[in-house]
């Protein structure tokens, strides 16, 4: 939908920083508006032309992207105060029922140590999941057979698990979720079940819960339910904790009476 009041230009305000623990600071950009402009394309525009409303010329805005699909992950930022991906963000939908005077706010995600301007390091996502051993087990390369069969029913449930692309937007809404903690976030339990419910990847089942009964795991959610509301591919993250919660339950008393994790 295009709509009817847009103008052929616009305010773009970007919080920018020239490297780690340099201190933040805003421009603002105008840009014309084009036919299917996602915040990317914006983006581009300005790395043509970097120049700010009072005229200063500036250097290009740094941020992160990849395949500009909504498949990676990369383009993550905080768009007018909401974690979203940049490259499925259209500029239209910001002028739906606005004044033509309307100005988007691009900032980078809070949640993660900023590199420059747009661009964060995300490292800790990815420590996480090698914290939970978010993977499925196989001894070596030869042929080990056909592997266990599972339910269309099973198949479903995992896949809508499997579409998590580490883009970070869950742990940017997530209020348990800071620089200064251990939480791992809605992202890597989810990641967790997924593996967990793996026949194979369960081999390593016991493992995972014990790392999620500990420090920074699902007892620091407080079920504030952001997560599962920002996620760009609707994948059941409040459920998904539920899940673990359970297993962590089952997993606590059999550990208790047996003395085996």
């Amino acid at each position: 939908m295009i709509a009817s009041n847009k103008p052929s230009k616009f305010r773009v305000r970007i919080e920018r920083q020239d490297g780690p623990d340099q201190p933040a600071y805003w421009q603002e950009f105008e840009v014309p508006t084009t036919a299917n402009q996602n915040i990317i394309t914006v983006l581009q525009q300005i790395a043509s032309n970097p120049t700010t409303i009072d005229g200063t010329k500036v250097r290009p805005v740094v941020w992160d992207c990849g395949c500009l699909e909504e498949v990676c992950g990369a383009c993550t930022m905080v768009i007018n105060g909401k974690a979203r991906q940049s490259c499925s963000c259209l500029v239209d939908e910001f002028f739906e029922g606005s004044s033509n005077d309307q100005v988007i706010t691009i900032q980078p995600m809070s949640k993660f140590p900023v590199m420059r301007d747009l661009f964060v390091d995300r490292q800790r996502m990815f420590d996480n999941l090698t914290k939970l051993k978010a993977w499925v087990p196989v001894d070596g390369t030869h042929a080990l057979g056909p592997g266990p069969k599972e339910s269309p029913a099973e198949q479903e449930d995992r896949y809508a698990l499997s579409r998590c692309m580490t883009c970070g937007c869950c742990l940017e809404a997530c209020p348990q979720f800071t620089k200064d903690n251990d939480f791992v976030g809605a992202q890597a339990i989810a990641q967790a079940l997924y593996f967990n419910e793996h026949p194979t990847g369960a081999k390593l089942k016991g493992e995972r819960l014990d790392v999620l009964m500990g420090p920074g795991g699902v007892s620091d959610c407080g079920n504030a339910q952001n997560c599962v509301k920002v996620c760009p591919k609707e994948i059941p993250l409040t459920e998904a904790i539920a899940k673990v919660g359970r297993q962590l339950t089952v997993h606590a008393v059999k550990s208790f009476f047996t003395g085996k994790k």
